[in-house]
């Protein structure tokens, strides 16, 4: 079973490509969805947060909120330095259990994990292929601003990340998200042939 992660800037697309791989029968990690979970009270990462950032990041029903930790963290690197130190190596040792369980299981093929930073975290060296989504940097803003983000905190999320030139530097695979969605598609369908053993392709 080969382990293949998916990347690409904030709104690049990477997130349409994890589903319509996990519409074609293969098993896709959400990293994002992980980082979430291990923020919930009760789980190390929250006292952990909590100590480094105060309890102004708390919703009044006691749980980190998102949005007041990601104002809080965007607009100053070191904090964001900060937060990723505290999350990966917890992300990544759930990452590295689950694709040991699917292997185990006997996963075909391969498998996928879904997360913005695994370059930035290094993760990508772990892995068998890098699938890096992408799209121009005027669409990233535009598709934000549709999900009601201002621009202003749009512009500072995709400044605080790794430039798409760099990201596709580290990709065993490109995929093209600036076209339709099934422009998209077509370009999974082919990755997911190439993906597929002999046997299940027969």
């Amino acid at each position: 079973m080969l382990r293949i992660g998916i990347t690409g800037g904030i709104a690049s697309g990477k997130t349409v490509i994890a589903q319509i791989l996990r519409e074609l029968g293969f098993h896709v990690i959400d990293a994002d969805s992980l980082s979430h979970q291990l923020m919930d009270p009760g789980r190390p990462a929250f006292a952990e947060i909590v100590s480094e950032f105060g309890s102004g990041i708390l919703s009044p029903a006691g749980r980190i909120d998102r949005t007041r930790l990601a104002e809080l963290v965007f607009a100053d690197p070191t904090k964001l330095a900060k937060l990723n130190a505290i999350l990966h190596p917890r992300v990544e040792a759930e990452i590295a259990q689950k694709f040991a369980d699917w292997q185990q299981d006997g996963v075909p093929d391969a498998a996928f994990v879904e997360a913005a930073l695994l370059v930035e975290a290094g993760y990508q060296q772990r892995l068998d292929g890098l699938v890096v989504a992408w799209c121009m940097p005027e669409q990233q803003l535009e598709r934000l601003r549709a999900r009601g983000m201002p621009e202003e905190d749009a512009r500072r999320r995709i400044a605080a990340q790794m430039s798409v030139e760099e990201k596709l530097r580290y990709a065993t695979e490109k995929i093209d998200c600036s076209g339709t969605l099934e422009q998209t598609r077509e370009q999974v369908k082919k990755l997911a042939a190439r993906l597929r053993s002999p046997r299940q392709r027969a």
